[in-house]
């Protein structure tokens, strides 16, 4: 027993002791930050805020390109429309520099006819029966009229 007492205070035995303790204090505080260390570590957390800068930086230029891309498409495409309307309009023009096709449209559209020749006009069956109910029309305020004209029109589109 006097050589543990004895042992017990040597300078081996009391860093020994030490180092043992400081061992454990070390240990058990490894243990507890790796427990509350999260897996966001500094670098990815940086790397996040780098790409999230990113996308807000490139959204709005990004939205503008697709933006114009889509305008320029429309635009085109009114472009090839008015060149066809152009390319029908020069067709047209060209038809009415024919003698004849004037004659034809003159014929068909004033309803006149050539010297000596005899003009009918033909009446659809449908459209007579559809002026005969349209009398009644007179005995009512001029408004009601205006109204109907506005419900047929609209009933035509549809």
């Amino acid at each position: 027993m006097a050589l543990k007492e004895r042992d017990r205070f040597s300078t081996a035995t009391r860093l020994r002791i030490l180092g043992e303790q400081t061992a454990e204090r070390v240990y058990r505080s490894q243990t507890r930050r790796q427990a509350r260390r999260s897996r966001l570590t500094g670098r990815a957390a940086l790397l996040a805020l780098v790409v999230c800068s990113l996308v807000v930086a490139l959204a709005y230029p990004i939205r503008q390109y697709v933006a114009q891309r889509a305008e320029i498409a429309d635009l085109e495409r009114e472009q090839r429309q008015a060149q066809q309307r152009v390319e029908d309009l020069r067709d047209l023009k060209a038809r009415w520099q024919d003698d004849a096709y004037a004659e034809q449209q003159i014929r068909q559209r004033l309803h006149y006819v050539m010297p000596g020749e005899t003009g009918y006009v033909v009446i659809d069956p449908d459209a007579a029966k559809q002026s005969r109910t349209d009398t009644g029309a007179a005995d009512r305020p001029w408004y009601s009229n205006v109204w109907d004209g506005v419900d047929k029109s609209d009933a035509a589109d549809q």
